[in-house]
């Protein structure tokens, strides 16, 4: 016998239902939709009014920040084309800086409205919550404890950006590295080294940071001469030099003070040093001491003022030692002397005559 048959032969005969029992049946799933369909109307007008609300209220917050960030580029733009521009505000910086700031706020915001919604939605389904939220928060604890370098780097970096610590070319000193900013990130910051290298450094294991590119820096030359020229004379050679360079093009732009000679730093048997500062455009320190020292040299030159660094004075001014290319005397000139003797061989002698 086979399996279909056994199935068939075991299977339960189906009960007939008569036209009143299915007219009951009917009546019956009619009723219930009609006591609960203004229910699911209001649940469903709740649900599509929460979404809507949501959907709008995420466009205009989004689209109010884009208008923020846009007129924070438009501002930086106007700053960059004036004459002070490139020295008051970098423009990839800014750019940089505010995209940032408006991914972060836009990321916020969409988290904070869509999830209030979900939870608004869930509650017009008569969701108990508590359970939840309560879950979620235990979640959000061992993420917190398993993610904190994650979470300490992006802190990190929104405090960063937000108070413009840094930016896009500027030359800093973050202490585990420094460099170049390439760029500024939320969890990363990448700096180019002297020697071209990136360095990615995490924002939460910058403990300081020294920005080399805000404000203003100084310019610092050691200039070492003999101790026996005139101060006021080297004083005035470079000064002359100072004034030249700030009168000349680009220099006239990156010194943003007179050039000074603060002093003797230094004063030694055979030398004496002068120091000369000058306060320049952040970031050109290098090129405006290579400048000035050349044009330094160039005047000293002029003044007949050497600089000490070749063969110490003494030793060009000193006569030649007429005895300097003759070997030292030996004992072995001295025919009488007894290392002479002593060297001196035997004469052979014929033992086979008496």
């Amino acid at each position: 016998m086979s399996w279909s048959v056994l199935a068939a032969a075991t299977e339960p005969e189906p009960i007939p239902v008569s036209l009143d029992e299915a007219a009951e049946k009917a009546t019956n799933a009619a009723s219930w939709v009609e006591e609960n369909w203004s229910t699911w109307l209001n649940t469903g007008l709740r649900i599509l009014l929460i979404v809507i609300v949501a959907l709008m209220l995420r466009w205009a917050v989004r689209r109010a920040l884009t208008k923020l960030i846009e007129r924070m580029n438009r501002s930086a733009q106007a700053v960059q084309g004036t004459a002070l521009g490139g020295l008051l505000v970098n423009a990839e910086r800014r750019r940089q800086r505010s995209e940032a700031i408006g991914s972060v706020l836009r990321s916020v915001a969409s988290f904070l409205i869509l999830g209030t919604a979900g939870l608004m939605v869930l509650g017009a389904f008569d969701i108990d919550l508590a359970p939840l939220l309560a879950s979620a928060g235990v979640a959000g604890v061992a993420i917190g404890f398993g993610a904190r370098n994650l979470v300490t780097d992006f802190l990190s970096g929104v405090f960063m950006i937000l108070e413009d610590q840094y930016g896009v070319g500027d030359s800093v000193d973050a202490g585990v590295a420094s460099g170049e900013v390439v760029e500024v990130g939320l969890r990363v910051t990448k700096l180019r080294g002297i020697d071209g290298e990136i360095w990615y450094v995490r924002n939460g294991e910058i403990k300081r940071i020294g920005n080399l590119s805000q404000g203003w820096a100084t310019a610092a030359v050691d200039v070492t001469v003999r101790p026996t020229e005139d101060l006021d004379e080297v004083r005035s050679v470079i000064a002359a030099a100072g004034e030249a360079m700030a009168k000349d093009e680009p220099w006239n732009e990156r010194l943003w003070g007179p050039v000074e000679v603060l002093g003797l730093t230094e004063v030694l048997l055979d030398s004496m040093t002068v120091r000369v500062s000058a306060k320049t455009m952040p970031g050109k320190k290098l090129g405006v001491e290579r400048e000035l020292r050349w044009r330094i040299k160039r005047g000293l030159d002029e003044a007949g003022i050497r600089i000490v660094g070749g063969l110490p004075p003494q030793a060009e001014e000193a006569a030649a030692d007429p005895t300097a290319g003759m070997a030292a005397p030996s004992v072995f000139s001295n025919a009488a002397s007894p290392q002479s003797a002593a060297a001196t061989p035997l004469p052979r002698t014929d033992l086979s005559k008496p």
